[in-house]
């Protein structure tokens, strides 16, 4: 079952393997205990849907190199990027380090990879820092991106099906969304594995993105989805 959905709630569980809820949440329990699936509230996520950046690093590197080059083109000296956390929005981040920006972002090892460099302005959110993908989040972050307007947001995603987009981690679902309304243009950056995966928490209709930035074993069908809703679609 997740093979092609990233949250089960209890009551679908329970309803296609025909089992009670008590049942369900004991098993569920005892495969957390295991390290086969998390809990969270209203049911559960795979294990590399909660995995940590470290983890993450590593999966789909060239894939995300790829993504990370054309991405970053389409960024002009001069523009105000607001850069979202995760393993392939830092990979961008190394992608832009050569042009003149001013970069807002709520991630750590976006601001590592920038921290150095004169030709970047760097300005970093606050917020209550989440230690596991090591990202400013909470009121603090979204009140001071409320406060911002931006070219562009560069966004990575857990998940793209015709709902929309969406991620399993409510306060990064925050943030996000605040980066959306305060930018002029999303740029969504995601390998193929993120589509057709439900997600547990939505973040936007897929009409809310200008960009789409994937890999090219992204499926037809997928493209097509995207391309009917006026996105630019962008394969490395």
């Amino acid at each position: 079952m997740f093979e092609s959905r990233d949250f089960l709630d209890v009551e679908t569980l329970c309803r296609e393997l025909s089992a009670s809820e008590s049942s369900v949440r004991r098993d569920l329990a005892m495969l957390e205990n295991e390290n086969a699936l998390k809990r969270v509230y209203g049911g559960a996520i795979p294990v590399q849907a909660a995995g940590d950046f470290a983890v993450e690093t590593g999966h789909f590197g060239e894939e995300k190199g790829k993504i990370a080059h054309l991405a970053a083109a389409l960024i002009e000296d001069g523009q105000t990027v607001i850069l979202d956390g995760g393993t392939t929005v830092t990979a961008v981040a190394r992608e832009l380090a050569t042009k003149s920006l001013h970069v807002i972002t709520n991630s750590l090892p976006i601001a590592e990879v920038l921290e150095s460099y004169r030709n970047i302005e760097l300005t970093l959110t606050g917020g209550y820092l989440d230690p596991r993908i090591r990202v400013m989040l909470g009121p603090f972050c979204e009140q001071m991106l409320g406060a911002i307007r931006a070219d562009a947001v560069i966004m990575g995603i857990g998940s793209v099906t015709t709902a929309g987009f969406s991620n399993n981690n409510t306060l990064v679902v925050g943030s996000e969304k605040k980066m959306i309304e305060v930018a002029d243009r999303m740029i969504i950056v995601a390998d193929h594995t993120k589509f057709g995966r439900g997600g547990m928490f939505p973040v936007a209709p897929l009409d809310a993105a200008d960009v789409v930035v994937s890999d090219t074993e992204l499926a037809p069908e997928h493209i097509d989805l995207l391309r009917r809703y006026e996105i630019d679609v962008r394969l490395g």
